[in-house]
């Protein structure tokens, strides 16, 4: 802040052309913009912390849900190889 202030007054001395003034009031711009987009998630930040507590706070799977999700896992494991080695054998196939 200390340094703006002197630089803002050299530039008026200077009378720069409007290239520099547009391209210094575009920064302007971008850099408050950035402000106030800092200054909303700060003030929003309390409200989405609230939201993920609420998340964490599920009940915690029962054993019979946990087992029948493994299960389920596995399953589609071996679908999944099952697919792929017979990917590979028709890509055999094709190739010789």
């Amino acid at each position: 802040m200390h340094e703006l202030i002197p630089f803002a007054k050299e530039m008026l001395s200077q009378k720069p052309n409007r290239k520099m003034v547009k391209l210094y009031m575009l920064g302007s711009v971008l850099a408050f913009f950035g402000v106030v987009i800092g200054l909303v998630e700060t003030v929003c930040s309390p409200f989405t912390s609230q939201g993920m507590l609420d998340e964490e706070k599920k009940p915690t799977p029962t054993r019979e849900q946990m087992l029948a999700q493994k299960q389920e896992d596995l399953i589609l494991e071996k679908s999944k190889k099952a697919v792929g080695t017979q990917r590979a054998l028709v890509t055999r196939q094709h190739a010789s």
